[in-house]
């Protein structure tokens, strides 16, 4: 687990600001700091790394790594899980190693097998190889994107990174604002669902994908996904078969995600994904201590503090809470925006926060998480809306009717609100726009400059998962992949990531492996959820045995939920300052957003997720300097 940055110029790099973009990711990798220059063409390549050592802690698994042949040079972001595995197979086709790195592991496969070693490659992962001899650069990032890869490329260099910042500082030109994904976050909360970034010209590296970029010619030659679920090969395993086929590749990645020469911990929130976690590991490992590490909200309405008390009772775990408030984060808020890189959804990003701070000043330096479970095995609410689609395709209206009777008295809901879901991702686009706005959701609110952002080509419409004819009676696995791929995991993830590699933390998510994506897409809809509309089916009778039947038999998910409107009120004069101090931008007004605050902070208008979003979004133009 580390961090990374480099890039292809036209001109030479002084030491002082390699050196100073290196130390703005020194929190991802503080064991060692290292960069690398070629001339190339009469240009110059560097490649610069910041090392957190998790596994062979010594320094001849340092960054950047060279192969023996000295024609392959690798820095790498991650962990590759299955790298003893693949160092036998390797070592029977002739390899070498010198190190117990997984890093060399990566290098050798690379060599072996190039890009079509990715898919064997159980672990996370973004990486940049340079081959010397063809002049040519292999980007990649791992199937989920767990681990970040940004870029940008101008005609007369191209840079890259693990994080905003660093290559930004490289990139040395006035910071502009990307005014599409500007939009879509303030007015609808969408963000890390493209491959644009919050800054103009700077791109993220979509998850499974690679990129080959040619040193000779200074051209981007390939831009190609390796893997893709697919939906349409349904197995026709049987749900008992299913259940214990699961069980063994849930196991399985669990015992290769505690490979670590560092202490591990777990995330614990007690819900039924990380009480997974914590279960599975404690049937592994019956004698091994093991911190969990919770944040525990201080209103009993939104508190998993008896969920988690339980499991850690059960499994006879070292227990280690934290609790928050709006004063805390009102003094983090900055570190953790710079952290973060962009803005982000609310202010349960900081709880997770603070449970990596707490896991941090305990000694750990692994953490274990069950972020994923929700987007492979169709956790939430069951993806209502999707799942009366595929029974209306399937099986007809009158099924479909007795489902949402069934998921409505399941969680004590309004039978209309599965219908609701429906025609949600039904609805035309004209008349969508009409409910929203009916619903005080104006696509285009009176705060922005609308004039301004339509000359400059900002489309003013809400991203929608597009509903594909051949996937009749498939629509919740369709909406699983969108899930993963664009709107949901993408920005969890990044959360995850900034918030555990703040505190130099390595946050590992052991659901989100290819064997266990590519056997969960394969089985019908209903063994996700059941006739009944129990989310994660499969799953909770994979476990039955393992975790407690309390913990399985759950039917709400509450996770790191945090008193936001209260905090909001509390920091009334806080945030009026700070959206005083923030530039101005032409596109938004902020006299207006000041006078709809007011009236929020005061009653006369209901709190909604725009308020935190306008916040933490000028706050971030003032650190980052956006003009």
């Amino acid at each position: 687990m580390c961090g990374f940055l480099g890039g292809y110029f036209r001109e030479k790099k002084g030491f002082s600001q390699l050196d100073h973009a290196l130390k703005m990711i020194k929190h991802r990798g503080p064991d060692s700091q290292a960069f690398l220059e070629y001339e190339v063409n009469n240009n110059f390549l560097y490649l610069g790394h910041a090392r957190l050592s998790i596994i062979d802690l010594s320094d001849s698994a340092s960054q950047p790594f060279n192969s023996v042949c000295g024609r392959y040079s690798l820095i790498f972001n991650g962990e590759i899980y299955n790298y003893k595995e693949l160092k036998l197979e390797l070592k029977s086709l002739g390899y070498n190693f010198h190190t117990l790195s997984d890093t060399e592991v990566l290098l050798n496969a690379l060599i072996e097998w190039g890009t079509d070693c990715l898919t064997r490659l159980i672990g996370m992962f973004s990486f940049v190889l340079y081959d010397h001899q063809m002049q040519k650069l292999t980007l990649a990032r791992d199937a989920f994107g767990i681990k970040p890869f940004f870029y940008s490329i101008t005609n007369d260099q191209f840079i890259f990174s693990s994080e905003l910042r660093p290559l930004l500082h490289l990139r040395n030109k006035e910071i502009k604002p990307n005014l599409q994904r500007s939009y879509d976050y303030l007015v609808h909360g969408d963000y890390d669902s493209s491959t644009d970034s919050f800054v103009d010209g700077v791109k993220h590296l979509k998850p499974a994908h690679y990129l080959t970029y040619d040193l000779k010619t200074h051209f981007l030659e390939k831009l190609q996904c390796w893997w893709q679920p697919n939906i349409h090969k349904v197995s026709d395993i049987s749900f008992s078969k299913a259940v214990s086929k699961l069980r063994e590749l849930f196991i399985d990645s669990i015992k290769l995600h505690l490979r670590s020469d560092v202490p591990l911990g777990f995330a614990l929130s007690g819900g039924v994904d990380s009480s997974a976690v914590v279960s599975v590991v404690r049937s592994l490992k019956p004698n091994l201590p093991l911190n969990t590490f919770s944040y525990i909200a201080d209103n009993k309405n939104i508190s998993e503090e008896k969920w988690i008390d339980q499991l850690n009772k059960k499994m006879k775990t070292i227990s280690h809470k934290v609790k928050t408030n709006e004063k805390e984060m009102q003094l983090d808020l900055d570190e953790m925006l710079l952290k973060q890189g962009e803005p982000f959804v609310g202010t349960s990003i900081y709880a997770q926060y603070c449970v990596f701070k707490l896991a941090k000043e305990s000694g750990v330096k692994v953490i274990l998480d069950g972020q994923g479970a929700d987007e492979l095995l169709a956790g939430y609410l069951g993806y209502p809306g999707h799942r009366l689609l595929s029974i209306i395709e399937t099986d007809g209206w009158i099924a479909a009717h007795h489902y949402a009777r069934r998921w409505s008295q399941y969680r004590d809901h309004n039978y209309i609100m599965p219908w609701l879901y429906l025609a949600r991702i039904k609805l035309p686009d004209w008349l969508y726009k009409l409910f929203r706005k009916w619903m005080g959701r104006d696509f285009q609110p009176p705060w922005l400059d609308v004039k301004y952002l339509r000359e400059k080509g900002v489309i003013f419409n809400e991203k929608r998962e597009s509903i594909i004819s051949q996937n009749k009676g498939l629509r919740v696995k369709e909406a699983l992949v969108n899930s993963i791929k664009n709107q949901g995991l993408p920005s969890l993830l990044r959360h995850n990531d900034r918030s555990s590699m703040s505190f130099s933390i390595e946050s590992r998510v052991p659901f989100l492996t290819l064997p266990l994506a590519n056997f969960l897409f394969s089985l019908p809809e209903h063994y996700l959820i059941s006739a009944k509309s129990v989310t994660k089916h499969v799953f909770r009778e994979a476990m039955r045995g393992i975790v407690p039947d309390t913990h399985l038999d759950r039917r709400d998910k509450i996770g790191f939920a945090t008193p936001e409107l209260n905090w909001m009120i509390n920091m009334t004069d806080v945030i009026k300052k700070w959206i005083y101090e923030a530039p101005e931008l032409p596109f938004l007004n902020k006299y207006k957003l000041l006078r709809e605050f007011k009236m929020v902070s005061t009653g006369q208008r209901k709190f909604d997720a725009r308020v935190w979003r306008w916040v933490n979004y000028l706050r971030w133009c003032t650190l980052m300097g956006i003009k």
